[in-house]
């Protein structure tokens, strides 16, 4: 693909460079930009400017947050005596908008995959564990979609936390096996989450 613009084709090449986006889906992208008014694109750069230097995560349950505390852990009428666990924050989103849930979360940041190199230490499991010691909280929602490798790192984070008086539970199996959680419907992830089950009980099915 030529351009008679070397700062059209750096639009394409940079545009492109987002995930699910072709060269030709970028080219439609970068002229519906050059049509548009000079201060809405002026707007859009700012925008993103912003959220890449601005934006920074939770030191408490590592998801996305323009404070130090998110507005998630830091509300006091959440439960904080009940944390879910989930694999990034598209997952906390797909939650929150079933509203039938009122704890805390915890983002892992992926799930154990040897195949892409991903083990347990490239995960924050290790301050799930120190949340678990500390005694802050009640029971542990274990929340990862329905896939071979979110089983694998579900069962990791239950040995490790097995010495622990914790519940630990996980979503009732409404999620189809090999289904990601961010694309269930939302009644039907908010019953797994309501009709959640003892995760011991997962194990033996």
């Amino acid at each position: 693909m030529e351009f008679s613009s070397k700062l059209l084709s750096n639009a394409v090449d940079e545009i492109s460079r987002l995930p699910g986006i072709g060269k030709r889906s970028a080219l439609r992208l970068a002229l519906y930009l050059l049509k548009q008014p000079k201060e809405d694109t002026s707007i859009l750069s700012k925008t993103l400017e912003k959220l890449r230097n601005e934006i920074d995560y939770c030191s408490k349950c590592h998801n996305l947050s323009e404070k130090k505390v998110c507005e998630i852990c830091s509300n006091e009428k959440r439960n904080k005596k009940l944390i879910c666990v989930v694999e990034d924050i598209r997952d906390v989103m797909a939650i929150e908008s079933t509203n039938q849930y009122n704890g805390l979360y915890h983002v892992l940041g992926g799930i154990i995959s040897p195949i892409e190199g991903i083990g347990p230490n490239d995960l924050k499991i290790n301050s799930l564990v120190e949340k678990v010691k500390s005694k802050e909280v009640n029971e542990l929602i274990l929340a990862l979609s329905s896939t071979l490798e979110a089983d694998t790192t579900n069962f990791y984070i239950y040995k490790n936390l097995s010495e622990y008086e914790i519940k630990i539970t996980t979503i009732a199996r409404g999620i189809s096996v090999g289904d990601e959680l961010e694309y269930a419907d939302e009644i039907t992830l908010g019953r797994s989450i309501l009709k959640r089950v003892p995760y011991e009980s997962s194990i033996s099915q």
